[in-house]
């Protein structure tokens, strides 16, 4: 232990480990704070503690078992001469539930504030809890073999997944509660997790689709929206400034 602690080589993998189980940990943060906001406002910030949680514990626990994570690579049957694998599947479903999630999400966010209630009101806690623990599979599942791609040492795998985890807990909040206050925002979000549901569906058929145009084209159309944000708030100023100009005469 003592040796890997004095390694600089074992320092800059768990650095960089860590920042990669961050970036891939976006879209699952987003989820979670998607699904939680659907419960009272109570309840909401347990529900990011119980999710991120288990979603540290799931990326232990498969780490723990490397050598069924890598069995599940070895192909199962053959579909129109496809190889389908165990991890396949794994991603396939969650990618399909991924998208179906999402696109009910913003059938709600369209339907209107009644609607929308209504939807809470019947959000049942369990509920939300399974539903994040299945997208929680699919993104650990994915998050595992990257790492075991790049560092070979099972005790950096861990500490690095312990540190992304919690730095997700200090930062799960103030993003979803952005989320949640800017309807803009969450409909950016919902559309970006559809893409990466067909991404893990293209992935699970073995398309790879290099998830840094993913993420650049999410960064690229946030940072326009938050200009947009900021345009409407200062146009909203300048109103107001406006109607307070004829009552000083």
């Amino acid at each position: 232990m003592l040796e890997v602690l004095l390694s600089p080589e074992a320092w800059i993998a768990f650095a960089t480990l860590t920042a990669l189980e961050l970036v891939l940990g976006i879209d699952n943060i987003i989820f979670i704070s998607i699904l939680v906001d659907r419960l009272p406002s109570d309840q909401r910030e347990f529900a990011r503690k119980i999710g991120l949680g288990m979603a540290m514990f799931m990326r232990i626990g498969l780490l723990l078992i490397l050598s069924w994570i890598i069995g599940l690579v070895a192909p199962l049957f053959t579909v129109f001469g496809q190889g389908i694998s165990g991890r396949d599947l794994i991603l396939i479903a969650g990618g399909v539930f991924l998208v179906w999630k999402s696109t009910s999400e913003i059938h709600h966010a369209i339907e209107g504030a009644e609607q929308t209630s209504k939807a809470q009101a019947a959000a049942v806690f369990s509920a939300v809890i399974i539903q994040i623990m299945v997208v929680d599979l699919v993104f650990s599942l994915d998050s595992i073999i990257t790492a075991v791609g790049m560092v070979d040492d099972v005790r950096i795998m861990i500490a690095a997944v312990i540190a992304s985890v919690a730095l997700m807990m200090v930062f799960a909040r103030p993003i979803g509660q952005f989320v949640s206050d800017h309807p803009t925002i969450k409909m950016l979000a919902l559309s970006f997790l559809v893409v990466v549901g067909v991404v893990l569906i293209a992935e699970g058929f073995d398309h790879h689709v290099p998830k840094g145009y993913v993420y650049f084209a999410m960064a690229f159309s946030l940072l326009v929206e938050l200009l947009n944000i900021r345009l409407r708030k200062r146009g909203i100023q300048a109103k107001l400034h406006e109607s307070k100009i004829p009552g000083d005469h």
